[in-house]
């Protein structure tokens, strides 16, 4: 205890910088929690808070007796794990091909064009997706059917069965640039004397990657895992609701949808914030567990 004093006036100015972001954080993020309780009544926004009816879990087991809210689980958590090991298997791949290039210019300019998706907003991305996907005049059919791998126009945004597919290639299109950021940040730090000797006793570039590179990533990558394994229920909003139709409902609605869909529409906001509720308390388990398991085999983690 008396070392933590000490070390915190010591750090009394980086102490002071903080007061403002924790005050941000108690009025925006923990005040609001008493709306937690909306979940556990029958809400109506014209009632005064002690005249509501309080219903217990009646929403919770509503949500999971409900077949749509099971489909939009099943969508989700789909979506998030195809995005997930797309996300971190093509950042890193393209980190480590960024960092193997020896011309500054062609680097930078590889870099520049791989980061500008991640700028453009889901709305003009969405656009783009559409025509690129388009049955009349599409570039993906047209390619395809060059190359005689099609005999016709594929609908694509048409047929559920390819939604999770689209949404996974449309993450890494817009984020695979802004994603790698991170992973050569860290490479920076690794001792180039290590490859130095490596090469020296023959290794070869993709042994030097194998052998230094990554596992002078491997911190990262870890904390990365974690942090993202806590996020695994937020697949957003945008991308799902804007290529989304009647067509492929089955397959993009997420859980961001069946709130707005089937709660803040209908005016049943108990059940949007059952549902809210449901995801915070998954991430939290995924998030902590994660966490344990990385320390319990000695990784790298994030508390």
């Amino acid at each position: 205890m008396r070392l933590f004093m000490k070390r915190l006036i010591s750090q009394r100015a980086l102490v002071f910088m903080t007061v403002p972001f924790l005050i941000w954080l108690a009025i925006f993020k923990y005040l609001p929690l008493w709306g937690w309780t909306i979940a556990f009544q029958n809400y109506k926004p014209a009632k005064g808070f002690g005249d509501q009816k309080w219903v217990g879990l009646k929403q919770f087991r509503f949500m999971f007796e409900d077949d749509r809210f099971l489909l939009v689980l099943r969508n989700t958590l789909a979506m998030s794990l195809i995005n997930f090991v797309l996300g971190f298997v093509t950042a890193i791949i393209l980190a480590l091909l960024l960092n193997e290039l020896r011309n500054a210019i062609f680097k930078r300019f590889v870099q520049t064009i791989s980061y500008l998706p991640h700028f453009i907003s889901w709305v003009v991305a969405a656009t783009i997706i559409q025509t690129a996907l388009s049955a009349d005049g599409g570039i993906i059919n047209i390619i395809l059917m060059n190359l005689g791998l099609i005999n016709e126009p594929i609908l694509w945004l048409g047929e559920g069965k390819y939604f999770w597919g689209i949404m996974g290639a449309s993450e890494v299109w817009k984020n695979i640039g802004w994603n790698t950021i991170i992973y050569l940040a860290a490479m920076t730090t690794i001792d180039p004397a290590q490859y130095e000797a490596a090469e020296m006793d023959g290794a070869s570039r993709l042994q030097r990657i194998w052998h230094i590179t990554l596992p002078g990533l491997r911190p990262v990558i870890i904390v990365l895992v974690i942090m993202n394994l806590g996020q695994i229920l937020e697949t957003g909003f945008e991308p799902q609701y804007l290529l989304g139709n009647g067509l492929n409902v089955d397959y993009s609605e997420n859980l961001e949808i069946f709130i707005l869909k089937y709660g803040m529409n209908l005016g049943n906001y108990s059940l949007s914030v059952a549902a809210g509720i449901f995801k915070t308390v998954i991430s939290i388990i995924l998030l902590f567990s994660a966490n344990a398991i990385a320390k319990r085999f000695g990784q790298d983690r994030l508390f």
